[in-house]
């Protein structure tokens, strides 16, 4: 149960509200343990004499006794969620913040889907244990030993004849507790698998409904549902085949308790009244029992959910600060690639091999290949969001593997291939890395991104609310803003991954045109998909499986790469005239 005992670590954080809720047990079960008795000494001493003043007095300590349990079990109650509503939010917070802290290596391997069943049906299985499980497993426990204790004291033959009963109810709740286990993580893992269908069918519903596939995907979804269903089914079936058994055999010690306590009733070495009390402690005493078996259950189910929570929360980066990282001073833009070679995780051969090229402050860098050559994976090392196999990447002569990761990220803007907008205001989303930046600096940004006509045009402007992934505007107004918001950060670095390949002619026309200026002063890689980008290039990066085939300006490498001259035939196809042109000139 290492899951669970590291959870405790978060349930101490409230160890009030859980202090009161074992006291409030510890006052239940004092009043469970104390009514059998005073029923006993009612009939005894009340009604089979006819004691009216002892029936009073008995009956007005037993209604005491219920209101005190019944006051003292909503404070256990009440107080036991609190504490593990607190401990699911601090699960949920540290889930979350892990995953941010996390390599993009961590999140190519991982299934979104999964990450979101952890987050919560596994911390919701994990919080229902700690609220409510663990309580009733330290009350069945108290009970149990309590009422032992009791039953020994009061008729030490009846409740051997009870203990008989108990290697056989054991050896079956051993046996199911073994059998739960593994079956709980097949149904969590089920319940992921099914969730990624989910997660990956409504975000390419677009997708599915334009090749028509919505059967194919219902039929997958169903596919996984039944296996989500087979599993549950498995573990019903094992509840089904324990629990009875457990209730035959104790059944059998009651009735077994029933007949030689009736028999020492008739022989009058016992009072009825200490038979029903006597009975009425064996209730307390199958009680646990049988909370014991489905407490099994549940602790074996939070166990499952614990680890696979921990899983994640162990989870080590790849790429994170090393001890004694400095903070990146405001750099001129200079990026150095010194022998820098790099592989996925995974992966058996470098996608990146053996690299070596720089580039000054203010220049522009463009990088072509075919599909394949590595041009994604050079500008992921810039700002780390993967780490070298081999070599160093440099900004300013500094490694960037030495400075930390914010103060390098944050001089870096990036326009990625696949636009990302988030639930927000136009503002929200082009503040996304300045939130304190004023409305005139965002205005000024989406100016420069040729994005402020389009942004005035929408009903409330700025203040407009973007649908989830920025349903609601045009693949050329997204990709705007990204534009918008990476230069919101005035970076000294900027990458553009084929950032206005979802834009018509026009658009791309005028962007090109604010890029030009912006870009001058700033260091800039370019993927391009637009023959004007790298006739403009300062520098161009001809890659072929991951090594430098080629280096120059268009001019210089018109004339002397083959391979550059067949990636603008392939690549540029559109603008067959325009290359023709350049080649006779």
């Amino acid at each position: 149960m290492s899951g669970l005992r590291r959870m405790f670590v978060y349930l101490g954080h409230y160890w009030a509200p859980s202090l009161g809720a074992f006291l409030s047990l510890l006052i239940v079960n004092a009043g469970n343990l104390l009514s059998p008795r005073l029923l006993g000494q009612l009939i005894d001493d009340g009604i089979v004499p006819l004691q009216m003043a002892v029936v009073w007095q008995m009956a007005i300590w037993l209604m005491l006794i219920a209101i005190g349990r019944g006051v003292f079990n909503f404070l256990q109650g009440y107080l036991a969620e609190s504490a593990s509503q607190g401990v699911a939010f601090e699960l949920r917070n540290a889930i979350f913040s892990k995953l941010q802290s996390l390599s993009f290596s961590y999140h190519d391997r991982s299934q979104t889907g999964k990450l979101m069943t952890r987050m919560t049906s596994d911390v919701e299985l994990v919080r229902t244990f700690i609220g409510n499980g663990l309580i009733q497993l330290i009350s069945a426990i108290v009970l149990l030993i309590g009422t032992l204790i009791i039953l020994f004291s009061m008729n030490w033959a009846l409740t051997l004849i009870l203990l008989i009963m108990f290697p056989a109810i054991g050896f079956i709740f051993v046996l199911f507790v073994k059998n739960v286990m593994p079956m709980s993580k097949e149904v969590q893992q089920k319940l992921g698998a099914l969730n990624t269908v989910l997660q990956e069918n409504l975000a390419g519903m677009r997708i599915v409904k334009a090749f028509a596939r919505e059967e194919y995907e219902s039929g997958r979804f169903y596919a996984r549902n039944l296996d989500l269903l087979d599993s549950n089914i498995k573990l019903i079936q094992l509840f089904s085949t324990f629990f009875p058994l457990i209730f035959m055999i104790s059944n059998l010690g009651v009735v077994a308790v029933l007949a030689f306590g009736g028999w020492q009733v008739i022989g009058g070495a016992l009072t009825l009244g200490q038979l029903v009390a006597f009975i009425g402690y064996l209730n307390y005493l199958l009680m646990p029992i049988f909370m014991l078996g489905m407490l099994g259950a549940m602790l074996s189910r939070a166990e499952a959910s614990a680890q696979r929570l921990f899983d994640v929360l162990d989870a080590e980066s790849e790429v994170k600060d090393k001890p004694g990282a400095i903070e990146l001073p405001a750099v001129q833009g200079r990026v150095e690639f010194d022998n820098v070679s790099f592989r996925y995780i995974g992966a058996e051969t470098d996608v990146v091999n053996g690299l070596n090229f720089h580039a000054d402050p203010g220049q522009t860098i463009a990088i072509l290949g075919q599909t394949g050559a590595g041009k994604s994976s050079i500008i992921n090392l810039i700002p780390r969001f993967y780490d070298v196999t081999a070599g160093a990447v440099k900004i300013d002569g500094q490694d960037v593997r030495e400075v930390t990761l914010d103060s390098l990220r944050k001089q870096i803007g990036i326009v990625l291939q696949e636009t990302t907008l988030f639930s927000g205001t136009i503002r929200e989303n082009i503040a996304y890395g300045k939130p304190e930046a004023t409305l005139e600096e965002v205005i000024s940004a989406a100016q420069a991104a040729q994005a402020h006509e389009f942004v005035l045009e929408q009903p409330e402007g700025y203040e407009t609310v973007v649908g989830e992934r920025g349903i609601g505007l045009s693949g050329g107004q997204k990709q705007r803003i990204a534009i918008a918001r990476a230069l919101l950060l005035n970076p000294r670095i900027l990458i553009m991954d084929d950032s206005t390949s979802a834009v018509d002619a026009e658009t791309e026309y005028k962007i090109q045109q604010a890029l030009d200026k912006l870009m001058q002063g700033r260091t800039s890689f370019v993927i391009a998909q637009r023959i004007s980008t790298v006739r403009n290039a300062d520098k161009i990066l001809v890659l072929e499986q991951g090594k430098l085939a080629a280096e120059g300006t268009h001019h210089e490498l018109i004339q002397s790469s083959e391979l550059y001259v067949e990636i603008l035939e392939t690549q540029f196809a559109d603008h067959a005239e325009i290359v023709a042109a350049v080649e006779e000139e």
